[in-house]
């Protein structure tokens, strides 16, 4: 394929009846036929894929379900996507388009071909400022939009949690809301006009007021005779997203018969969206967030439809047991309502939050105005999707009954309900959501890995349904029935309707090719779990994983799907993820990378295990940079999990070069260190340092750093005497002797000497010879041997109770904190290490809190390490830079060079490229009295080499300011 995807979907029971695809392949997992594949690439000329890669990512969307498709087109525009459904058609070939791939309810998954919308059909085709419209193709990000529009003061009103990356097709296909549809409704209340091609090729024009037909031919008919039906039997409610809107086609309607709202919510079953008009509405000047806190959740959803005369952005609902960590202002409470407010200037939306605050009756409240803590508050909010999939105890919990909306009126009772049914099955969940509309979002901690459970996933799922029909509810509020939901459409509105829906299904797709086994004729909400195909027992594996009960499947099925890793925004972003920001590619995601882990663990699909070439392909380009580890809503620790993968597929096998030359680099140095002035001398001779570069796997790009001539460890025992090997220990610090430190920047080494032995009045303690932390062992998956470096420095670690250990490397920290305990569990001397580590901030914190440093009185630029970020946190660096009078904030991000990563062949254009997206530019930008901080060796290597800037660590700039 002359392109690569960020597809997904997976193996799916055929659909029935008379719409179900004539022919095909007999089984999904047999793959395209040959004629097929050469009648598509002769039609399009967008880029196809048929291999395993790109069919794995592709399986799978943010729902509890997998169904493993033909092959991924990436559609270069509309003709592209009529000529791909009439080759479909004619060979009978199923057709799933796909936006995001963030659908909760399965329907971005199917067996046929997927068609990636997001390549090229993905651009803001016009914006009308006067009309407030905007012309997009179906690909185009949700933030993209609203970034066009907002120079002209406008926005597109809804917004899902996954605003920066779900699509607008994605949108339009399951009517999206978002927190503030109470003020600008949903997707189908601000598309004015869509071209959608059919199954088979003809293009079709729909718009509101008569601008185009009603669809295909029979749809007026059908409707006109069915009208005393289709006027009774939809709920009222605002958030009715179940089935299809026939309602809208009735001739009383607003406007007339609405074929665009028809077709919003039909889950790709009816059409493929090629263009859409949208509308824009006029955003706030500013905004401020009302924070009310109630005794528990359905007292605040009681409050909730009180507050809508107010004219709200949004009533947004939470329970306490949804919060793990405090972040912002949170009133008192055991649930809280997010009411957000605007207005044309700061004091006039905060005094509408005041009054809001007034009439809400809460026990206790609060009105947040600074944006920063607006952000921290509504980032618990747009988290919950991937926060809710993990119960406070750490057990899972799962989408399957996501979504559902009752009159708000009725949501308190509802919810009260809801929870003595849950507790009626033995199960737990934390619902949040759109309060103020009614709707309800929850993850529930289904057993969906046994036979026992799913039978109680589906009695559940049942029950509720029911539940909600007695509360004159929707059985979908939000993320539409996909497979989910749609098999208990009848229960919300009777067979009469629902065959109504197929019949309506019918005119528009007669050949069932679009998006089969959804909404229409679906497959059984318990077929196709996605887990059913993973290893019933724990795999051998040589990581710990305590965060998921030692099972390497369980950390691999952590990723759900929300994608939080896809997007592209900088502002607020962290760390994740750096390679797919580079290149796009959704196999350089985290979650396609998961999504190649599970398709690898499945077997079907990627059949050679852990010698995976897909699998080590994706992985490639990983900087093991753990920013997933906790930008990721839901944990996923990519960086272990690709140790893990290439510790087994090099297993008795020849590495690459870099492997031997940068992940044994400790033992190296070490020999080398005796040598260094006549191997600086060698590195600095073109000829001889270009062949030393191709033999060690080292980009040709790169220039290798000079070896320090006196070593770190040399400095200080030779300035120490041996007289503080025997301090006792509150006599004494321990300074990690790192590899870095040690034998590439020694100057750190004794800056962080001077400044701890001033502070805290006590000496540092050399350590023995050959600790080390096995980080670059670890980072190149060469467990077995990072196992032995770590057991011969607990060997020779001779660490007293209590006694910390300060780590000036933050690499080297994290890997002593996380990945020490998790490859020797069974050594108590690890994770007792583990939790002696402290960095450089951390310890003078805590062991000088009454030491003044001295104050330093400039600006700071550089980077917050993205271990330190993802493992270590920086709050005590933070307020020591406070203290010092350095001000400004570090970028996020990472340096791209990344440990072995940057310097390897092939890795330089993507190392640079991630330099160039946080880092490079916060440095150039700087002014020349900024001071710019790096602690990590490879952020201050990237930035000597790209920008020809000196950063230095923390610890050199109070060194400096002390003498």
């Amino acid at each position: 394929m002359a392109e690569q995807h960020r597809p997904h979907t997976g193996p799916s029971h055929p659909a029935t009846g008379p719409s179900s695809p004539a022919t095909g392949p007999s089984h999904p997992l047999a793959g395209p036929s040959p004629a097929f594949v050469r009648a598509l690439r002769s039609a399009v000329r967008g880029g196809s894929d048929f291999g395993p890669a790109a069919r794995a990512l592709a399986t799978m969307d943010a729902s509890n379900y997998r169904r493993v498709p033909l092959g991924v087109l990436a559609p270069r525009d509309a003709d592209d996507v009529a000529a791909a459904l009439a080759v479909c058609r004619e060979h009978g070939v199923p057709v799933v388009p796909r936006g995001g791939g963030t659908s909760i309810a399965g329907q971005a998954t199917g067996s046929g071909l997927v068609l990636d919308l997001t390549r090229h059909l993905d651009a803001v085709l016009d914006v009308d400022p006067a009309a407030r419209t905007a012309v997009v193709g179906p690909g185009v990000v949700l933030d993209d939009l609203r970034a066009a529009a907002a120079p002209h003061g406008l926005t597109f009103g809804p917004d899902p949690s996954t605003h920066s990356r779900c699509t607008l097709g994605g949108m339009i296909g399951n009517n999206s809301c978002g927190a503030h549809s109470v003020a600008w409704g949903t997707t189908a209340d601000n598309v004015t006009a869509l071209e959608v091609v059919r199954y088979g090729g003809e293009t079709l024009r729909l718009a509101r007021g008569g601008g185009g037909g009603e669809g295909p031919e029979g749809v007026r008919a059908l409707v006109a005779a069915h009208l005393a039906l289709l006027r009774t039997g939809y709920p009222d409610l605002p958030r009715r997203i179940s089935g299809y809107a026939l309602d809208a086609l009735l001739p009383e309607h607003p406007g007339g018969p609405d074929p665009v709202r028809a077709f919003c919510g039909s889950e790709g079953t009816l059409g493929v969206v090629t263009e859409a008009t949208v509308r824009l509405v006029e955003a706030p000047a500013a905004r401020a967030l009302a924070v009310l806190g109630y005794a528990d959740e359905s007292a605040a959803a009681e409050a909730a439809p009180g507050l809508l005369p107010y004219g709200p952005l949004t009533v947004e609902g939470m329970a306490a047991d949804l919060v793990r960590e405090p972040a912002g202002p949170l009133p008192r409470g055991g649930a809280w309502l997010f009411v957000e407010t605007g207005g044309a200037t700061p004091a006039e939306a905060r005094a509408h939050a005041a009054r809001v605050l007034r009439a809400a009756g809460a026990v206790d409240g609060a009105v947040v105005t600074d944006p920063a803590g607006q952000r921290a508050l509504w980032r618990i909010r747009e988290d919950a999707a991937g926060t809710a999939t993990r119960m406070p105890d750490g057990s899972e919990a799962w989408p399957g009954w996501e979504d559902c909306a009752v009159p708000p009126a009725r949501l308190g009772a509802y919810l009260r309900d809801f929870r003595a049914l849950l507790a009626e099955h033995g199960l737990r969940g934390t619902p949040y959501g759109h309060f103020g509309e009614g709707c309800v979002h929850v993850r529930i901690d289904f057993d969906l890995l046994t036979e026992a459970g799913v039978a109680r996933f589906r009695r559940f799922s049942e029950e509720t349904a029911d539940l909600v029909v007695a509360h004159g509810g929707s059985l979908s509020g939000e993320h539409g029935d996909g497979q989910a939901r749609a098999e208990l459409l009848p229960r919300m509105y009777g067979d009469e309707l629902v065959a109504l829906f197929g019949r309506f299904k019918d005119l528009w797709d007669p050949d069932g090719g679009l998006n089969p086994g959804m909404l229409v004729r679906p497959d059984r909400l318990d077929a196709n779990l996605r887990f059913a195909v993973l290893p019933k027992r724990p795999v051998d594996v040589a990581f710990g994983y305590p965060r998921d009960g030692g099972d390497f499947t369980g950390a691999v099925r952590r990723c759900v799907g929300v994608a939080k890793c896809r997007t592209t925004e900088t502002t607020g972003a962290g760390v994740m993820c750096p390679s797919y920001r580079v290149t796009g590619e959704e196999a350089h995601s985290t979650r396609g990378r998961a999504r190649l882990l599970h398709e690898m663990l499945a077997g079907e699909v990627i059949t050679d295990g852990w010698r995976s070439a897909e699998v080590r392909d994706a992985l490639d380009l990983c900087l093991s940079c753990k920013g997933c580890r906790s930008d990721c809503p839901v944990g996923v620790d990519m960086a272990t999990y690709k140790a893990e993968f290439l510790h087994h597929h090099y297993r008795g096998r020849l590495r690459p070069a870099a492997h031997y030359a940068l992940g044994r680099l400790p033992r190296w140095l070490r020999l080398a260190a005796p040598f260094a002035r006549p191997l600086n001398a060698l590195a600095r001779m073109g000829p001889l340092a270009a062949l030393a570069k191709r033999l060690a796997g080292i980009a040709p790009e790169r220039t290798l750093p000079p070896l320090a001539t006196t070593t770190y460890g040399r400095w200080l025992r030779a300035r120490q005497d041996g007289g503080a090997r025997v301090l006792p220990p509150d006599r004494a610090v321990r300074l990690w002797a790192d590899t870095f430190t040690e034998h590439l920047s020694p100057q750190v080494g004794r800056a962080a000497v001077r400044v701890l032995e001033e502070a805290t009045g006590r000496r540092v303690r050399p350590h023995p010879r050959g600790v080390c932390c096995g980080l670059t062992y670890v980072s190149t998956g060469q467990l077995n041997a990072a196992r032995r470096v770590m057991r011969r420095t607990l060997d020779r670690l001779d660490l007293a109770p209590g006694e910390p250990v300060v780590v000036l490397e933050p690499s080297c920290a994290a890997t002593l904190r996380t990945d020490l305990p998790d490859l020797l569990p069974d050594d108590p001397r690890a994770a007792e290490l583990a939790g002696a580590v402290r960095t450089f901030a951390e310890y003078l914190e805590e062991y000088a809190p009454g030491w003044t440093p001295p104050r330093v009185d400039r600006p700071v630029v550089g980077q917050t390490h993205c271990h330190q970020h993802a493992v270590l946190g920086d709050g005590a660096d933070r307020r020591l830079r406070e203290r010092m009078g350095l001000t400004g904030e570090l970028s996020g991000g990472c340096c791209g060079l990344a440990g072995n990563f940057g310097f390897e062949q092939g890795r330089w254009e993507v190392s640079v490229a991630c330099a160039q997206e946080q880092l490079l530019p916060s440095v150039r930008e700087s002014g020349p009295g900024a001071e710019v901080l790096a602690d990590g060796f490879s952020c201050r290597t990237q930035l000597d080499q790209l920008a020809g800037r000196r950063a230095r660590h923390l610890a050199e700039v109070i060194a400096e300011a002390l003498t």
